[in-house]
């Protein structure tokens, strides 16, 4: 019994795992991203749709990398921002034993705290798969975490955040007197070495007399 149990849980978690998912699963507030939206097919005909709903308060999508064998189609605002995206195949789409992945890009917002992801998959029988529900839910939306700014950050001209500035570098008498060490204790070691064989060569006259 604990057996079969093992086993479905298993199998549970393996069905949980296997959604429709945008990656990477960080990123960082101001930055640029290229993300992939990963789709497994889940059923025994193919996915043949596949449409995402951006977090648009929280990220701006400007650029879809071309898949073959699919085309794409955006939905814009009032004020022209791009708010969603439908990939559609033109052909047999993605089998039960295939996902894809499609590709976009766009900017993190500088106040973001997560990235809410709303897909929707259709398949070649008519039937839609929402994944748009809470974290841990049967058909979860994919979220995307967002770290803050890192501390002294700059934006470069294009509004991207930059990494923080290197440390200042240590004073160049401390860094000269550093490289000196090693110089010192060469010296020091062949000193050592002219007195040790001074002293044998004492000892052997010394000795043969």
């Amino acid at each position: 019994m604990l057996l079969i149990c093992m086993m479905i849980a298993i199998l549970a978690s393996g069905v949980a795992s296997a959604h429709v998912t945008v990656l990477p699963n960080q990123v960082v507030q101001g930055t640029y991203e290229k993300f992939a939206v990963r789709v497994p097919t889940e059923k025994d005909v193919p996915t043949v749709k596949v449409e995402v709903k951006f977090p648009v308060d929280d990220v701006s999508i400007s650029r879809f990398e071309p898949k073959p064998g699919w085309s794409y189609e955006v939905s814009k605002d009032a004020n022209g921002k791009i708010t969603g995206v439908v990939w559609t195949a033109q052909g047999e789409g993605l089998k039960s034993t295939e996902f894809g992945e499609f590709y976009m890009q766009g900017k993190v917002g500088d106040n973001a705290s997560k990235l809410v992801w709303k897909a929707y998959q259709t398949y070649k029988d008519g039937t839609v798969v929402e994944w748009t529900g809470a974290e841990g839910s049967d058909k979860p939306a994919s979220v995307t975490a967002v770290k803050p700014k890192p501390t002294g950050a700059a934006t470069d001209s294009h509004g991207n955040t930059a990494a923080a500035a290197p440390a200042a570098a240590q004073p160049a008498a401390s860094a000269g007197a550093g490289s000196q060490a090693p110089l010192y204790m060469s010296a020091g070691a062949l000193v050592l070495s002219l007195i040790a064989l001074i002293a044998s060569l004492t000892r052997r006259k010394a000795s043969s007399r």
